[in-house]
């Protein structure tokens, strides 16, 4: 079994569990077996997207945010991309990031990247797309201060999650937050109300604030984006909860978390991503 656990890691786009493999922790991981193709800059799966109808069935649950009276969002943040430069499903993943900020409005400049997975090469190539990098592992702790912001999440760890909830823990903020990943009604389906509640209990709290529309399944596409939704939280929704739900903000810690799917801050000497250990 740990075997196979390091195998799924190396590559995060390959989310064949419901919560998707956490990103590799050794720098600069091989590819696995199965994912070898080359990198593309000209077309990173873009067209495979559009061809397949797979975008065109997506737009709908893209646009439901706004049709919700979401705010537009003016910036981006995508973790745990993982190793696109091995991994057709990663790949197909940065195809729809792209197409998503196209649809949305809002410039590849204004969208910055972190996974402690990249490669000099795979960052380069980011950069090439008019994508930016976050210099250091925020752990997901990243606050929007008060600009509308979507965060793309595919597969991440719920510790990730529950931590971008926990820096941006207020009425005003999470308002203005729009988060692709993993499905929070899924989180709460799987997982026993006590291990939610007392390990990721912003994501518990927030349940009853939040509207989520899936993804719609297709066949080609099955393990790059099971369980991935679009998760908003309308103002009047977060109103409603109780007045205590605001109250507790102490920061996540994890100490008893068994199987913590997040790579800490403190798992590198500097912190920081292994591409600038590469340049």
């Amino acid at each position: 079994r740990a075997g196979r656990r390091r195998a799924l890691r190396c590559c995060r786009g390959c989310g064949r569990r419901g919560e998707g493999p956490a990103p590799c922790s050794l720098p600069n991981p091989p590819p696995p077996r199965g994912c070898r193709a080359p990198l593309t800059l000209r077309s990173p799966r873009r067209d495979d997207l559009l061809s397949s109808g797979f975008w065109a069935a997506s737009a709908g649950a893209v646009r439901a945010p706004l049709g919700g009276g979401a705010e537009p969002p003016a910036l981006c943040v995508c973790y745990g991309l993982g190793r696109f430069s091995g991994c057709p499903a990663a790949r197909h993943q940065l195809a729809f990031l792209l197409l998503l900020l196209e649809e949305l409005g809002v410039p590849p400049g204004r969208c910055s990247l972190f996974d402690p997975a990249f490669s000099a090469q795979e960052a380069a190539a980011l950069g090439e797309l008019g994508l930016r990098l976050l210099p250091d592992n925020e752990e997901g702790k990243h606050g929007i201060e008060g600009s509308a912001t979507l965060f793309y999440m595919v597969h991440c760890g719920k510790a990730l999650y529950n931590n971008l909830l926990w820096r941006n823990w207020s009425e005003g903020a999470l308002s203005k937050m729009v988060i692709v990943g993993n499905s929070f009604k899924g989180m709460e389906e799987r997982l026993l109300s006590r291990i939610l509640e007392r390990d990721y209990s912003y994501i518990a709290k927030v349940l009853k604030g939040t509207e989520e529309v899936a993804l719609p399944a297709h066949p080609r596409y099955l393990d790059t984006f099971n369980d991935t939704s679009i998760h908003w939280f309308p103002l009047h929704k977060l109103k409603e909860l109780s007045p205590e739900v605001w109250d507790f903000v102490e920061e996540p810690m994890y100490q008893d978390c068994d199987d913590l799917e997040i790579i800490r801050k403190d798992d590198r000497a500097d912190g920081g991503s292994p591409v600038a250990a590469e340049s």
